[in-house]
């Protein structure tokens, strides 16, 4: 989408972190915006945030998990703008736990927001967007995490769902490009939020709200204080869409991990092909 101009934008996980800043980068391109978040008092102060900013915008309390709750605020957007042109699937949130400790509950929860909140995102805008013919865009939140693991932090379950959002993102991109949408897969590194802190809105069918406590050395939390600026994420984000960028990386301090990853993955196909060829010598 090269001209964001009058179009609309629905953005979860609005109310603070990367969402405000996608928020902030969009409205500064003339765009109106639906923020849902389900943290209603922050999403209130995102509303007028985005007023005094005198963008067009209307704020929605929303659980991402909640698949009818989703289609709600999809209904409550287009009655307000008429159309949604743009999606961005940000609402995330982390647990950290050993997956051979993590229990039931911190699966459904992690996965129910992440991956599930990013498919209800889905089923309830891309019937939308593909409607008014006029193309449009999805963004789906993953992170470093789905490029690579970081030992010793207790993210398998948020890095599992990481993981899956770039494969979708990937399938979606190929499945979309017919109807002029284009998709995009954010993947952050560390970026000032309250991720670490994501724990103190978890719903009550999920255990409640959960405020563990961190060392003052925590690489997650150290990074959350030391991050980069969320506006400037969205101005990635925003630039991303225009260009119509699939894969949006906030910087590549953690080139050597990722790559890593990419090594073990090639001595794997190195290792698969001259086994091939040796089977097939034999034939």
């Amino acid at each position: 989408m090269k001209e964001l101009f009058g179009k609309v934008a629905f953005i979860t996980g609005s109310a603070s972190g990367i969402g405000l800043g996608i928020a902030h980068a969009l409205a500064a391109r003339g765009m109106k915006i639906v923020l849902a978040d389900i943290e209603t008092d922050a999403l209130d102060r995102a509303r007028i945030d985005l007023e005094e900013r005198q963008a067009e915008v209307i704020a929605i309390p929303l659980d991402v998990s909640d698949r009818a709750a989703v289609q709600d605020a999809a209904q409550t957007a287009v009655a307000a703008f008429g159309k949604v042109h743009v999606l961005c699937n940000n609402a995330g949130v982390s647990r950290s736990v050993a997956l051979d400790e993590a229990t039931g509950t911190d699966w459904d929860w992690v996965v129910g927001v992440n991956l599930g909140g990013a498919i209800n995102g889905l089923l309830a805008f891309v019937p939308l967007i593909k409607s008014h013919g006029e193309g449009g865009h999805i963004v789906n939140t993953s992170s470093m995490s789905g490029l690579r693991y970081a030992p010793g932090r207790g993210q398998g379950i948020y890095s599992t769902t990481k993981h899956a959002l770039i494969g979708m993102s990937e399938a979606l991109c190929a499945d979309l490009a017919p109807h002029d949408i284009g998709v995009s897969v954010l993947c952050p590194a560390f970026v000032k939020t309250q991720m670490p802190h994501s724990g103190r809105n978890r719903p009550a069918r999920f255990g409640g709200p959960q405020v563990p406590q961190r060392r003052p050395d925590d690489p997650l939390l150290l990074g959350a204080i030391h991050g980069k600026e969320p506006d400037l994420v969205g101005e990635y984000v925003a630039t991303g869409i225009e260009r119509n960028q699939l894969h949006i990386l906030t910087d590549a301090s953690e080139r050597t991990e990722v790559e890593a990853r990419l090594d073990k993955i090639r001595s794997a196909l190195d290792y698969t092909a001259q086994r091939d060829a040796r089977e097939a010598s034999k034939s």
